[in-house]
């Protein structure tokens, strides 16, 4: 077995310069943006994180119903934060990064209406229930209590007669 530590010895020093050399291009940064939600109401906030070859230099986004933006270099992205204009109509926006070398990329930002809602759910609340059955549960829950409060002087009366 000894004779094969001196082969292994040698293919590991063959291949160490190979291991040592720069990453393909295919394993380079990608060229992207995203926009963090990807589907906003009108007049929320919105990010956008982009990345070009070189991420230590600022680059422009063509935002849609926001205008151009510059996302900035940050923690190893390009970033920005912007509102989408409150009155901005609902569809299908284009997003699109221009890197400072001319390399591009796109993404979509869905825009929905801003609703609000007019009141609260309908749960009711018990025996305050609008309808016919309110009386029926408010008869029912008074004869309850009632009825519980003679079976409890009942037993008390017992035990004292005892």
């Amino acid at each position: 077995m000894r004779p094969f530590v001196p082969a292994a010895l040698a293919m590991c020093t063959l291949a160490l310069p190979v291991a040592l050399l720069p990453p393909s291009p295919a394993s380079a940064a990608a060229v992207f943006v995203e926009t963090s939600p990807s589907t906003a109401r009108a007049g929320d906030p919105v990010g956008i994180r982009a990345s070009c070859d070189d991420n230590l230099t600022a680059a422009k986004v063509t935002a849609g119903p926001m205008g151009s933006v510059t996302v900035s270099p940050r923690y190893g992205f390009l970033t920005a934060t912007v509102r989408v204009p409150a009155t901005t109509d609902p569809g299908a926006y284009r997003i699109e990064l221009r890197c400072p070398d001319g390399k591009t990329a796109t993404t979509t930002l869905h825009v929905v209406a801003r609703v609000e809602p007019a009141r609260g759910p309908a749960t009711g609340a018990g025996g305050t229930a609008p309808g016919r059955s309110a009386q029926i549960l408010l008869g029912g829950g008074a004869t309850a209590l009632a009825a519980g409060i003679l079976v409890g002087v009942a037993a008390l009366r017992r035990r004292r007669v005892s």
